[in-house]
């Protein structure tokens, strides 16, 4: 899995005038909140554990927003801050910070969110490791703002810089995925758009994968207007809530380690194109035979990030895991009482609407037992009677988008 997340913070911004005299591009408040907590927010759920900021301009707010984002502690991230002697481009700020880059990492503008399934990305470097790196790309119908770029076959060809006229083209997201080879190719002052990228595409060292995705730039003040409502919006998302146990694996009776874990098929690629849909994903599980003393919580945490791991490989990912370890009448008396987290009860999904900002009315559960519907909370449930997983999603999915109500 790719844990390492570089964001470019170190810009001046004097687009927006006043709005960035004195405060960096990526902390500018929208809808409340610094921009990048979208960001950090997004690469968190995505599996990312380490955030460097490259901090050029106003560093020391950089420095005072790394301390204090409640998001470090609630996503367990580590962030540091690297700031550049001086200001050295956006492929200089990467060179500066070399000696703190894992092996494989992911690479943000600050000043911009593409709304992409970030594993999927990053799958495209790991599959192929002669590649320096890999670049998100969106086709928009106005690209007169952009850099414009030709690709071929899955690999970047060609920059072309912005066209004379409004007219459509493909663009960088401004979202990357690199080897750490890539300060082979930065100096102490370069830029990667102007300097880097076209040497290596040239080279045929620079992938490239085309996203639909929602995009935005703050960089201006018209999209940074725009992001104030745009982007609350867009952070709301419909979620599909899994049962495990029969659903995204064979139910063999209490599945307490990865030896006995079977995954249904079609179960991964089922969660990456939910992934891809834009819904949160969750499982909520019942697990009893913690209570029963078949396996402790330990345990359960173990096979769950094992299976996050083994997602991660097929470019998928889990938002999150809520499991119940209580039962009524459980062995050990520690696990023995009622709980509303226990499925029919929809205590689970209840925490989850309260921890994430799920669209609840667009929002869905798959079971494969009565008792998982019943634990809806007021959404859409369906069965899921074994089979190909992947193409029971495929067919539901289909299925709600002509649905009015879905």
């Amino acid at each position: 899995m790719v844990r390492q997340a570089v964001i470019l913070c170190g810009g001046l911004g004097s687009r927006l005038g006043a709005l960035t005299a004195d405060t960096p591009k990526p902390l500018l408040l929208v809808d409340g909140l610094p921009f990048l907590d979208v960001l950090l927010f997004e690469l968190a759920r995505h599996g990312v554990t380490r955030v460097l900021l490259l901090a050029g301009f106003a560093a020391q707010r950089i420095v005072e927003y790394a301390a204090s984002t409640p998001l470090k502690a609630r996503f367990g991230l580590e962030i540091e801050v690297s700031i550049e002697p001086q200001r050295a481009g956006t492929g200089g700020a990467v060179w500066h910070a070399r000696d703190r880059l894992d092996d494989r990492f992911f690479l943000l503008n600050g000043d911009s969110w593409f709304d992409i399934n970030l594993l999927d990305l990053g799958s495209r470097v790991i599959c192929e490791p002669s590649a320096a790196g890999a670049i998100a790309v969106r086709l928009l119908a106005d690209a007169s703002r952009n850099g414009v770029v030709e690709i071929d076959d899955g690999r970047l060809t060609r920059f072309r810089g912005r066209p004379e006229c409004s007219a459509s083209g493909l663009v960088s997201g401004g979202v990357y995925v690199f080897q750490s080879s890539l300060t082979d190719w930065l100096d102490r002052c370069c830029s990667l758009e102007d300097d880097v990228f076209p040497l290596l595409a040239r080279a045929e060292k620079l992938l490239a994968k085309p996203f639909e995705g929602y995009f935005i730039d703050i960089g201006v003040p018209d999209t940074f207007a725009c992001a104030q409502h745009e982007v609350p919006r867009q952070r709301q998302r419909p979620a599909v809530f899994l049962d495990r146990d029969g659903v995204l694996n064979h139910d063999d009776g209490y599945i307490g380690s990865y030896a006995r874990f079977r995954w249904i098929d079609g179960a991964k690629t089922a969660v990456k194109l939910l992934n891809d849909a834009g819904l949160f994903v969750f499982v909520v599980t019942n697990q009893a035979g913690v209570a029963r003393g078949f396996y402790s919580e330990d345990d359960v945490r173990a096979l769950h990030a094992q299976l996050v791991a083994e997602l991660a490989l097929s470019g998928a990912h889990l938002d999150d895991i809520r499991y119940c370890p209580f039962h009524p009448y459980a062995v050990l008396p520690e696990f023995r009482r009622t709980s509303d987290w226990r499925k029919p009860s929809p205590g689970m999904i209840l925490d989850l609407f309260r921890c994430w900002p799920v669209d609840a009315g667009a929002s869905f559960l798959i079971g494969d037992r009565e008792r998982d519907c019943a634990a809806a909370a007021g959404i859409d449930s369906y069965l899921f009677h074994g089979g190909d997983l992947f193409r029971f999603v495929s067919e539901l999915l289909a299925t709600r988008a002509h649905t009015p109500s879905a």
